[in-house]
C-alpha cells in the first residue's frame, strides 16, 4: 500500500478546518472542540458519512496531541488565503504606470 502524504496532509487540515454542522459547537472548526466533547462521539459513535471519518481524525489528533503541531499550518494557511482573497481580480496593481 502506497501512502500519499499530500492527499493525508490536505485530508487532515480539511477535517481541523472543517466546521461542527450541529450541536452545541455549531460553526466550531472541529480540531477546536473540547477534548471530553470529541471522546463523547469516540464512545457513543461518530456520525455516518465523511463527517464521522473527520471526527474520527480528529480524535486520533487530539489523543496523541498533534494539535501544537496543526495549528500554526492551519493559521498560515488561512492568512495565505486572506492575503489572496484581498487581491483585485486582475492582480496587484503594475507599479510601472503613470495613474
Amino acid at each position: 500500500m502506497t501512502l500519499d502524504l499530500d492527499t493525508l496532509s490536505e485530508e487532515v487540515l480539511a477535517a481541523a478546518a472543517l466546521p461542527m454542522p450541529f450541536g452545541r459547537f455549531k460553526g466550531t472548526p472541529l480540531l477546536d472542540l473540547p477534548e471530553p466533547y470529541v471522546v463523547w462521539f469516540k464512545q457513543q459513535g461518530y456520525p455516518n458519512g465523511h463527517l464521522g471519518r473527520q471526527m474520527a481524525l480528529i480524535y486520533e489528533i487530539k489523543a496523541n496531541g498533534l494539535e501544537k503541531l496543526l495549528r500554526p499550518i492551519l493559521a498560515a494557511r488561512k492568512h495565505q488565503t486572506s492575503a489572496t482573497q484581498e487581491l483585485p481580480e486582475n492582480g496587484p496593481p503594475d507599479a510601472t504606470t503613470d495613474e
